[in-house]
C-alpha cells in the first residue's frame, strides 16, 4: 500500500513553506467526495488548454482579433498568451491591414482591445514580455547585450618574439593572456605564461619552439533576438546584468502593460525558453566571483577552457556564480516585479546561462517543454521544481514540432502528445499555437514556419471543443490533492557545474549525457513515479520521497549530502539507492574542507542498512527491493505511463498508452483504499475498476483516469452481455460542398481526382432501420478498418516529427448526428461512440461530417514566395518541412458497424 505517511509530510511540507497564495492553497486542497466528480465532468475555466498567439508583424485589427477570440471560445480554449513576432505581409496601398512596430499606440491600442475582449469572455490573458526570443530589442545596447568570455588562439612561429593582440569590437575588453605550448592541456610541467594586454602588439621572450598566445576576451556574443516583430530587432541582452534586465523591464514591459490601464492585469508575462547561446560573462563577474568564491577568477581563466588540473574546481565555481547570478538578477527580480504590477511570472526557467531546478521556486508559474516522457527533459525539470516548492499549476509549451510542416496535426497527434506531458506532471497546457490571420490570407491562412497550426482554419476544427474538454479534464484532475512520487532522482548539476565550457553554459542541457542512459525510462517501467531534485531542493529538506537515487556521481554539494543523511536517518522506510559508487568531492577549487565532508559521509553510508550500492543496470531491481511500486504491470511495457495524485479522499491514477499498439494487462496499483473506478476522459463516463488489482485495457494512444476512494456515488457494476454488431458498411452516400458525390461512397476520397486536393467536410449519411430500442443496452457507432481492429500501426517516415504512429478509420475527426441531434465527436481510438439517446425504433438517419487537414489544399498549391518579404526585413525565419507537404487519405476509410453493449459499460457515455 501507498505511505499514508508520505503523503501527510507532503501536504504538511507545502503548508509550512508558505509558498502558496490563498487562492492557489484553495486550488491544491482535495476537492474530495461528490465535488471532485463533478469537477471532473465540467472542468473549470482555469483548466482549460491555452494557445500562444502569434501576431504577425504585428498587424492586427479589432475586428478580426474579436472574432479569433470568440472561436477560441467556442473551441473550448481558456486563454491566450499574445506573442508578437515577424511579419507575414508586405504592406500595400489598399490593404485592410498594416504591420505595426511594437510598442507603437496602435500596437498598444491593438493589445488593449485583445485584453478587453479576453476578458470580458472570461478567456485567460497573458503577454509576452518581450517580442521573440531571447529578450532584447532596440533598447538593449551593446554593452548590455549578452557576454561571453572567449579564448582567442593566436599562433606564435619558433623564434617570434612579438605577436598582434586580437581586435575588440565595441564593448568588450581583453582582460588577460598567457602563451605556452601548443596543446589543449595546461599542467604543472608545461605552464602557462603571463603576458601583459596594454599594447596592441605582444612583446615575448624567443622560443625555439612554436606557441600559442591564448588572449581571453571579455566580449558580447552578438546574438540577435529571435522571430522578432517589426521594431522589436535588436541584441539579446545580457541575463545577468541588473542594469540589461532593468532596462528591459522599464522601456519593453511597463509599456506593454500600460494596454491594460483600467483593466484586469494580465494573467501572467511570460518568459521563454533561456536560449542565450554562449551567455558565459558579465562585466563585474570577476568582482562577483571573489566576492563569492574567495579567489581571483582571472588567474584561472586557461582553467575554463584547457583541462588543467584545476579545471574541474574553478570551472564548477564558474558556473555556479553565473547561476547564482541568473537568479538574483533575472529570475527574481522580474518575479518581484510582476508581482508589484498585479500580475505573475511564467517562465522556462532552463538554458543559457545555467539556471538549476530550484530556479524554479522564483517564479510563480514554472513552465517546461518537451514531450519524451521516459527521457530528461525540461517538462519534468519544471514539474518537479513546481512540486517540490508547492506550486500547483506547471505549464508546458506543448504541441511545438508536433507533426510538421504546419497543418499536419490531426486532434489524435494533439492528445497524443499532451498525455506525455500529463506523465510529466503538467497541469496546464500552453499550446504552440494559434496564428493570427486575416481574412485577406486566404485559406488556411498564416501560419509559424515551424510548429503546428491549431486554430480554427483547420478543417477539423468542428471537433475542437471534445479535444479541449478530454484535456481539461486530465488538467483539472492533476491539480486535486497534492503529487505523490515515491522516487526522487538526484540531478548531476554539481558535476554539470565542473564540466561545462563557456560556449555551452547550460546545466539542464547536460543532464542528457550526464544521466546514465535509460535511467528514467527504468525507472518508469519499474513502476514509479519520480521527481528530479537537485542539491538545494535536498539542502532545504524539500524531500517528502520515500526512495533517493544517485546516479552515478562524481561531485555532490555537501551541504545537500548532510540533508540526505540525515533524512535517511529520520524514517525507517526512507531508503538510498546509489548508482556505482558513492561521491568522493564536493564544491569548488577552495572547498577543501567539504570534499572531507562528503568523504566522511560516504564512509558513514557505505555502513548504513539503508543504503543500496548497485550497477547502473541493476537500479530497477534495487528500487523493487526499496518500495512498492506505484503501479505494477504484470508484464512491463514501455508505453504505458501514470501519474498518481493523493487528496484526503482519494488516490487518483493518470494512465496513458503512449504507443500504437494496443494493450491488455494484468496491472496492481498502490493506494490507501478499496476498489476504485475507471473515469473515462473521453466520454465522461465512469465504471467499475475492482480493488486494487485490474485489467488495463488501452486502444491505441488511449487514457484513462483511475480513481480510488470516496469520489461521491459509485459506478453500477453492468451486467454481462456479449456484444452484438450490425454491419453498416454499405449504403452511404457523401456529399462535399453541397454537392453528391456518390453512394456507397466509403473510402479514402482523395482517389477521386477532383477531391484529391480538398481540405473540407465530407457529409455521409445512411439510414439505419431499428425493430426497436432496447432501454437496457447502449447502440455504440463503430468504425474499423476492414480486418476488424480499431487502428493500424504505421512505422514513421524517415525524419517525420511527432505524430500518431496509426492508421484511423476516420480521417482524422468527425462530428456525429442521429436524427438531427448531435451525439458527440471521434478523434481518437477507440473509435466508437454511444448514440443511444438519439435512437428511436423504426427509421434512423445517421450523419457523419468528417474533416481532414490543410495540407490536401495546400498541395494543390505552389508555395508562398517571402523573397520580396526577406528583402525588406530580412530573413526572419524559414518555413519547415515544405517538401513534405502531400494530400493524405481523407474520409471514412474502414468499415462502420452498431454495436450493442450493457448500459454501464465502460463504452458508454457519460451523463
Amino acid at each position: 500500500m501507498a505511505s499514508s505517511g508520505r503523503r501527510n509530510t507532503a501536504w504538511r511540507v507545502i503548508a509550512a513553506l508558505g509558498l502558496l497564495s490563498s487562492a492557489a492553497m484553495l486550488q491544491a486542497q482535495p476537492t474530495g467526495d461528490a465535488g471532485l466528480w463533478q469537477g471532473f465532468t465540467e472542468p473549470p475555466t482555469e483548466a482549460r488548454p491555452m494557445m500562444r498567439w502569434w501576431w504577425f508583424g504585428p498587424a492586427v485589427t479589432p475586428e478580426e482579433i474579436d472574432r479569433e477570440l470568440q472561436a477560441m471560445k467556442d473551441g473550448g480554449i481558456g486563454g491566450v498568451e499574445v506573442q508578437p513576432v515577424y511579419p507575414l505581409q508586405l504592406d500595400t496601398a489598399g490593404s485592410e491591414t498594416a504591420n505595426q512596430r511594437f510598442l507603437s499606440p496602435e500596437f498598444l491600442s491593438g493589445l488593449r482591445h485583445a485584453a478587453q475582449t479576453a476578458q470580458a469572455q472570461g478567456l485567460r490573458i497573458d503577454v509576452t514580455a518581450g517580442s521573440g526570443w531571447p529578450f532584447g530589442g532596440p533598447q538593449t545596447t551593446v554593452d548590455h547585450a549578452s557576454a561571453e568570455i572567449r579564448m582567442v588562439r593566436v599562433p606564435v612561429a619558433a623564434g617570434e618574439t612579438s605577436a598582434i593582440m586580437p581586435a575588440v569590437g565595441p564593448g568588450e575588453r581583453l582582460v588577460a593572456a598567457r602563451i605556452g605550448p601548443v596543446t589543449d592541456e595546461a599542467t604543472a610541467d608545461r605552464p602557462l605564461q603571463e603576458v601583459p594586454i596594454d599594447q596592441p602588439r605582444a612583446e615575448l621572450r624567443a622560443s625555439d619552439q612554436p606557441r600559442e598566445l591564448l588572449v581571453f576576451v571579455a566580449g558580447r556574443t552578438g546574438q540577435m533576438v529571435k522571430r522578432p516583430a517589426i521594431g522589436a530587432e535588436g541584441y539579446v541582452l545580457d541575463h545577468i546584468d541588473p542594469a540589461a534586465v532593468s532596462t528591459h523591464l522599464d522601456q519593453v514591459v511597463a509599456p506593454l502593460l500600460t494596454a491594460f490601464d483600467g483593466l484586469t492585469p494580465p494573467h501572467a508575462i511570460f518568459s521563454d525558453s533561456l536560449e542565450a547561446y554562449g551567455a558565459s560573462w558579465t562585466p563585474d563577474l570577476p568582482a562577483e566571483f571573489r566576492r563569492r568564491r574567495g579567489y581571483d577568477l582571472m588567474d584561472h581563466l586557461p582553467a575554463l577552457f584547457l583541462d588543467t588540473p584545476d579545471s574541474a574546481g574553478v570551472r564548477y565555481d564558474w558556473a555556479r556564480t553565473l547561476s547564482e547570478l541568473v537568479d538574483e538578477r533575472y529570475l527574481a527580480p522580474i518575479d518581484r516585479w510582476a508581482r508589484d504590477h498585479g500580475t505573475q511570472f511564467r517562465a522556462q526557467v532552463y538554458g543559457f546561462p545555467p539556471t538549476t531546478l530550484s530556479s524554479n521556486a522564483l517564479v510563480a508559474l514554472p513552465e517546461g517543454e518537451g514531450q519524451n516522457w521516459r527521457d530528461f527533459t525540461s517538462t519534468r525539470w519544471a514539474t518537479s521544481g513546481a512540486h517540490l516548492y508547492g506550486k500547483p499549476v506547471v505549464s508546458s509549451e506543448t504541441w511545438t514540432w508536433l507533426a510538421s510542416p504546419s497543418w499536419a496535426a490531426t486532434p489524435l497527434d494533439m492528445k497524443m502528445e499532451a498525455d506525455r506531458h500529463f506523465l510529466q506532471g503538467v497541469t496546464q497546457l500552453v499550446g504552440h499555437g494559434w496564428p493570427y490571420s486575416p481574412p485577406s490570407a486566404g485559406e488556411p491562412g498564416w501560419s509559424f514556419y515551424a510548429a503546428a497550426a491549431l486554430n480554427d482554419h483547420n478543417p477539423w476544427y468542428p471537433v475542437m471543443p471534445s479535444v479541449s474538454r478530454y484535456l481539461a479534464r486530465i488538467s483539472y484532475m492533476l491539480r486535486q490533492g497534492a503529487p505523490d512520487n515515491q522516487v526522487a532522482l538526484y540531478l548531476p548539476i554539481e558535476d554539470a557545474f565542473a564540466t561545462m565550457r563557456p560556449a555551452r553554459a547550460s546545466a539542464n542541457e547536460m543532464m542528457e549525457r550526464l544521466l546514465p542512459e535509460g535511467l528514467t525510462g527504468d525507472v518508469l517501467t519499474a513502476g514509479y513515479g519520480f521527481d528530479f531534485v537537485d542539491a538545494a531542493a535536498v539542502a532545504a529538506d524539500r524531500l517528502t520521497h520515500d526512495v533517493l537515487l544517485l546516479p552515478t556521481l562524481n561531485r555532490i554539494d555537501a551541504d545537500a549530502y548532510a540533508q540526505v543523511e540525515r533524512w535517511l536517518d529520520a524514517d525507517a522506510k526512507h531508503r538510498l539507492v546509489v548508482l556505482e559508487a558513492l561521491p568522493q568531492t564536493s564544491g569548488g577549487l577552495r572547498d577543501s574542507a567539504a570534499v572531507r565532508q562528503v568523504r566522511a559521509i560516504s564512509a558513514r553510508l557505505a555502513r548504513h542498512r539503508s543504503v543500496s550500492i548497485v550497477p547502473a543496470s541493476s537500479a530497477s531491481e534495487a528500487l523493487r527491493a526499496a518500495a512498492e511500486p506505484d503501479m505494477l504491470l504484470a508484464e512491463p511495457n514501455p508505453a504505458v505511463g501514470f501519474v498518481r495524485r493523493a487528496t484526503q479522499t482519494a488516490d487518483i491514477y493518470f494512465v496513458a498508452n503512449t504507443g500504437n499498439r494496443p494493450v491488455r494487462v494484468n496491472a496492481r496499483f498502490a493506494t490507501r483504499f478499496g476498489a476504485g473506478e475507471w473515469w473515462n476522459p473521453m466520454t465522461g463516463a465512469r465504471s467499475p475498476a475492482g480493488d486494487n488489482e485490474v485489467t488495463l485495457e488501452l486502444a491505441p494512444y488511449e487514457s484513462r483516469l483511475l480513481v480510488f476512494g470516496d469520489a461521491g456515488e459509485p459506478a453500477a457494476e453492468p451486467a454481462q452481455h456479449a456484444a452484438a454488431f450490425k454491419p453498416l458498411s454499405d449504403g452511404w452516400s457523401l456529399r462535399v460542398d453541397g454537392k453528391r458525390v456518390g453512394s456507397d461512397a466509403l473510402g479514402d476520397w482523395t482517389r477521386d481526382p477532383e477531391l484529391r486536393h480538398y481540405s473540407g467536410v465530407g457529409n455521409y449519411t445512411r439510414p439505419v432501420q431499428l425493430d426497436r430500442v432496447d432501454p437496457g443496452l447502449c447502440y455504440l457507432l463503430a468504425f474499423t478498418h476492414p480486418d476488424g481492429q480499431d487502428t493500424q500501426p504505421v512505422d514513421a517516415a524517415e525524419g517525420e516529427r511527432h505524430h500518431a504512429e496509426i492508421a484511423t478509420p476516420i480521417r482524422d475527426a468527425a462530428t456525429i448526428r442521429v436524427n438531427g441531434q448531435e451525439v458527440g465527436a471521434l478523434w481518437a481510438p477507440p473509435y466508437r461512440i454511444d448514440i443511444t439517446p438519439a435512437l428511436r425504433a423504426g427509421r434512423n438517419t445517421i450523419e457523419v461530417a468528417v474533416a481532414n487537414t490543410a495540407l490536401n489544399q495546400l498541395a494543390g498549391e505552389a508555395r508562398t514566395d517571402y523573397r520580396l518579404l526577406n528583402r525588406l526585413y530580412g530573413e526572419r525565419f524559414q518555413p519547415q518541412d515544405q517538401a513534405r507537404i502531400a494530400s493524405r487519405p481523407s474520409g471514412i476509410v474502414g468499415n462502420v458497424s452498431l454495436a450493442t453493449v450493457m448500459r454501464g459499460a465502460p463504452e458508454c457515455a457519460g451523463p
